[in-house]
């Protein structure tokens, strides 16, 4: 047969970056809880970490809007990737998608960041533990681990509200009667007249997760799912004397209500501080507008755009998501950032904004 016959394909790779995609299928997962799948339109393969997630860049209500949303699906499929997103009361961004996202519409998205991985932390015995949607990242290492059939021993825990809200509740239990190294324990916390549940009930406590994984004090732990259902696993853990050096979780989330109050209060005591004289400030220099300003000690870059009305977007606000990234060409900055920028674009340069506070002149080319 002649070569000609195949149509050869240049396949590129995915980068940290802002990438244009294409979704190419919804999935119903629950009665609340959706599937996006996305691909690019010239052949791209999507490796990425299993548990970090994009930030998707969109315009709702004509202004826009940007939200991070951890990956579902698994690199071993790495022509596509797929968020599960629950729609949520009141929820500007999960309401918008599940109304006005279909197949075939285009969007940006940046990424993939993230320090919450299974790849970061090897280990040849896993706990994953999740709550509601939480699932999603942990949901990504098991699929990873079951597709290329590594010689993890999987012990995966989900609580769910009840068991209509068990998101891909037939793909865990295939994937549990697939393979003798995931094993499955759902829990969930009530279930409806008519609706039969024989597993576990109520909330995740230390005797149910003793019978499910006698062994969880030398696991490695991967955890996500709402605040409340974090902190009681990782106060369950502490009380056993379980090694919190082995316990992940997924970090990114709305900003506490305690934190936006504790911001107020600090801008508050800000506007009665005496001025902070000019020797002590230093001057942030946006290089392609030609726009600078003088900040006080412990302003960030992003915050310095914001006074001159220039708008470097943003989405997490604390250094998680990678949005807000931009090329330093001169000067120092202190950044604390969670896992939102590479080592690669750190050499070439580049930092988060919304997290780097100047500790000299700074020049940024934006």
């Amino acid at each position: 047969m002649s070569n000609d016959f195949f149509n050869p394909v240049t396949t590129q790779t995915w980068s940290n970056g802002r990438h244009l995609v294409r979704c190419v299928k919804v999935i119903e997962e629950t009665w609340d809880v959706r599937t996006f799948c996305f691909m690019a339109d010239q052949p791209l393969m999507f490796f990425f970490k299993p548990g970090q997630f994009v930030t998707l860049e969109l315009e709702i209500n004509g202004a826009p809007v940007m939200r991070s949303y951890t990956i579902s699906s698994s690199p071993s499929l790495p022509y596509s990737f797929s968020i599960t997103i629950k729609r949520v009361s009141g929820g500007v961004v999960s309401n918008w998608l599940h109304d006005n996202l279909q197949a075939g519409q285009e969007l940006a998205v940046h990424g993939p960041v993230g320090l919450f991985n299974a790849i970061d932390f090897p280990a040849e015995k896993v706990l994953l533990l999740s709550g509601g949607v939480g699932i999603t990242p942990v949901m990504s290492m098991a699929r990873w681990f079951y597709d290329t059939n590594a010689n993890v021993d999987m012990v995966f825990v989900h609580s769910a509200r009840s068991p209509k809200d068990i998101i891909y509740h037939r793909e865990l239990e295939q994937m549990a009667a697939r393979v003798d190294n995931f094993s499955l324990h759902l829990v969930c916390e009530k279930h409806g007249l008519g609706e039969p549940w024989s597993g576990y009930r109520g909330y995740l406590n230390q005797a149910m997760l003793q019978l499910m994984a006698p062994d969880y004090l030398q696991r490695e732990i991967f955890c996500c799912g709402p605040t409340p259902y974090m902190a009681a696993v990782k106060r369950l853990l502490q009380e056993q004397g379980f090694d919190m050096a082995h316990y992940h979780e997924e970090a990114f989330g709305a900003t506490p209500a305690e934190v936006r109050a504790e911001v107020k209060e600090l801008a508050a005591e800000a506007a009665e501080a005496p001025p902070v004289p000019m020797a002590e400030q230093h001057q942030v220099s946006f290089i392609s507008t030609g726009k600078s300003i003088h900040v006080s000690p412990g302003e960030t870059v992003h915050g310095a755009a914001a006074k001159l009305g220039l708008h470097i977007p943003k989405a997490c606000g604390m250094g998680i998501c990678g949005t807000c990234k931009v090329l330093k060409t001169g000067g120092e900055v202190q950044m604390e950032h969670n896992g939102g920028i590479t080592d690669e674009d750190l050499a070439d340069g580049y930092i988060l904004a919304c997290c780097s506070v100047p500790q000299s002149d700074v020049s940024i080319d934006f």
